[in-house]
């Protein structure tokens, strides 16, 4: 009885998952429609694992695909969603496809999990669901806030879509709500994988650092913060992969009944700047940087509050700053040997 569905499991943290998933004795069965992620990362898995893994290619906005997956595998424990449409951005330009998308897939997941009788999920959400918090230090009961973008809109909206099914008794929740996951696996085999501009700074660094980007700007150097940059909490993707098979484990030991949030983070806020020179002190190599304005909807401070992670799923983050953008920047040069 453990095998575990994950959604999107070739993405950025899907992929690491999956790996951890395997190390720890479960068995994944991986579901992915391919938009977001190449099969290529399917093989990548494979690689750091040794073994071939259970993958189908499946779409969530179409519900019979959904059911075959529970027939074909009917001893599922727990599920993990990860699968979403995430740039910002492009949500904005595109509200419609991104609402679509992201909803309809959780609607339809959750109805057929109710159909097969299988009751534990654990959602990907993200500390977005905050907007800007009056302290910056945020718990899981600082209110939700009005979304900043379609996207966010949608990780608001999923959660309450979770919480409303799970007061059915139909299904207990678990949403993790990230801050910024960053790195790499240390193998460079698995990372984040992206094309053109980069949704994160870390990227951005690394870009910089590779010689991709001339410069990277920071925006905003007059906040009232430490050095005046914006202040972030960043945690390493592979101890937010492992808080997700604790939480998946918890579910299924029936340790939580209904819908319940934890916030997934470092505990520490780091800024823009602290992180250039953070870089520079894992890797030796020197960042040119330039201070550019603010940009609009950037929050000043935000850093998550982790003591529910750690008291409810006996989960504490292991990785320091240094070997998350140790590992980013090794992933970063091994996408250009390749290339």
């Amino acid at each position: 009885m453990n095998q575990i569905l994950i959604t999107g499991g070739l993405g950025y943290i899907g992929s690491h998952t999956v790996v951890e998933l395997i190390k720890t004795g479960y068995h994944p069965i991986v579901i992915d429609n391919l938009s977001e992620s190449p099969i290529e990362v399917k093989d990548r898995i494979e690689k750091i694992v040794g073994r071939e893994i259970t993958f189908r290619q499946v779409e969530l906005c179409d519900r019979a695909a959904v059911d075959a997956v529970f027939e074909e595998f009917p001893d599922i424990s727990g599920v993990i969603h990860f699968a979403a449409f995430l740039v910002v951005n492009e949500s904005v330009e595109a509200p419609l496809k991104y609402y679509h998308n992201n909803l309809l897939s959780t609607v339809n997941l959750l109805q057929s999990m109710e159909a097969h009788g299988i009751r534990n999920i654990v959602f990907s959400s993200s500390c977005t669901v905050y907007g800007t918090p009056e302290n910056p230090h945020v718990d899981e009961n600082a209110p939700v806030q009005a979304a900043e973008s379609p996207y966010g809109n949608t990780k608001k909206m999923g959660e309450e879509i979770l919480r409303d099914t799970a007061a059915t008794r139909t299904v207990d929740v678990l949403s993790l709500r990230y801050f910024n996951p960053i790195g790499a696996h240390p193998t460079s085999i698995i990372g984040e994988f992206q094309d053109g501009e980069p949704h994160h700074l870390v990227p951005y660094i690394t870009e910089t650092a590779i010689g991709k980007r001339t410069e990277l700007k920071v925006f905003g150097s007059d906040y009232d913060t430490r050095d005046g940059s914006c202040i972030r909490d960043y945690i390493h993707v592979i101890d937010i992969a492992k808080a997700h098979i604790l939480a998946v484990q918890h579910l299924i030991d029936g340790k939580t009944k209904g819908y319940d949030v934890i916030n997934l983070g470092s505990g520490n806020g780091s800024t823009v700047l602290e992180m250039i020179n953070a870089f520079e002190r894992a890797t030796g190599i020197a960042i040119p940087y330039s201070l550019a304005p603010r940009r609009t909807g950037d929050v000043p401070a935000v850093y998550a509050n982790i003591a529910k992670a750690e008291s409810v799923l006996n989960w504490t983050p292991e990785k320091t700053l240094e070997d998350m953008l140790r590992d980013a920047w090794n992933f970063e040069q091994s996408l250009t040997q390749k290339h």
